[in-house]
């Protein structure tokens, strides 16, 4: 038996699932911009590693946040490289830019991009394809990245926006 192991594009799932739980496998698939065989791998290996509700194909949202807030940075570290253009991630994504206003762009290199900034390997090749597909969806995986590399501040900020939207508010 094989130990199952999360891949960085499994946390794009995770967070559509989170956005649309009663979401189908074709469109899970095209919103996060992978086959339809990925996406059903990537829900069982969740569901193996307890990010969905065992049994369901529903996000564990309190076990997501954990991992986003605490692991993320570690299982997935992000790649810094040199100026490009880009699609906006991290501080300089749609949730970000606007507290963390003088801080030079980092970008998902793209020739389509419309922003100069230091480059940042996406998390999954599909992640710079969701800012025209899925806004929400790209808005959360910029919020990842700001996790992965961003300074305490906007790692901090990041993680209470993370919360927000997965509906779980300070109590």
């Amino acid at each position: 038996m094989r130990q199952p192991v999360l891949r960085p594009g499994d946390v794009a799932v995770a967070l559509e699932l989170v956005l649309r739980p009663d979401e189908g496998y074709v469109p899970l698939a095209r919103a996060v911009g992978i086959s339809l065989g990925e996406a059903h791998n990537a829900v069982r290996r969740l569901g193996a590693s307890g990010l969905l509700l065992p049994g369901l194909r529903r996000p564990n949202r309190s076990a997501i946040l954990d991992f986003l807030s605490s692991g993320v940075r570690y299982a997935f570290p992000g790649a810094l490289g040199p100026e490009a253009p880009g699609v906006p991630t991290a501080h300089a994504g749609p949730s970000l830019a606007r507290t963390f206003r003088g801080a030079r762009p980092l970008v998902w290199p793209s020739m389509g991009g419309t922003v100069r900034g230091d480059s940042l390997t996406p998390l999954y090749p599909g992640a710079p394809g969701t800012a025209a597909r899925v806004p929400d969806l790209y808005e959360l995986l910029t919020l990842v990245d700001a996790l992965r590399v961003g300074r305490a501040r906007e790692r901090s900020r990041a993680a209470a926006l993370i919360r927000t939207r997965l509906g779980l508010e300070e109590q």
